[in-house]
């Protein structure tokens, strides 16, 4: 459903990332993500009504997407899918020009997608930003992990 080429050009483009849904506990999945991605440059923006106003990732934690004072590229959303409208509805409204939404590994939802992809807004579902740069980039490789994508690095 998404060329290698479109997921690269995503993750390059990409400065800053808002995740909703992050978790301050290193053993939960968008913890994790979120430190890798900010290990690989981008601007991590923490969002978690239960962990509002504390400092993760070196950032404050924002309620909502509202709160955030200053544009972001990319919204990765690790919430269930039915609350995936609410969510698009909120970044559409705080970024008409917002670049891309993600939603995470198990997270689809096809109406809400339409409505950004309305806008121009890239949409990527039930995938890991995490997980596409390692396969994209040749980290996976590393592993043992046959990727699936070819290249003369070692």
């Amino acid at each position: 459903m998404y060329s290698d080429q479109m997921l690269k050009d995503v993750l390059k483009r990409a400065k800053s990332v808002a995740i909703v849904g992050v978790s301050a506990k290193q053993i939960r999945p968008s913890y994790f993500v979120a430190r890798y991605l900010q290990l690989k440059g981008y601007r991590i923006v923490p969002v978690n009504p239960g962990l509002a106003g504390q400092k993760l990732f070196g950032e404050t934690v924002y309620a909502t997407l509202a709160d955030i004072p200053f544009d972001v590229d990319m919204v990765d959303i690790f919430r269930r899918s039915d609350a995936v409208p609410a969510i698009v509805d909120e970044a559409l409204a705080r970024w008409p020009h917002l670049q891309t939404i993600w939603m995470q590994l198990g997270v689809e939802h096809s109406e809400a997608a339409e409505v950004a992809r309305a806008r121009d807004v890239t949409v990527i579902e039930n995938r890991c930003p995490k997980i596409e740069f390692q396969r994209l980039f040749g980290e996976l490789r590393m592993g043992g992990f046959a990727t699936g994508v070819i290249s003369s690095r070692l």
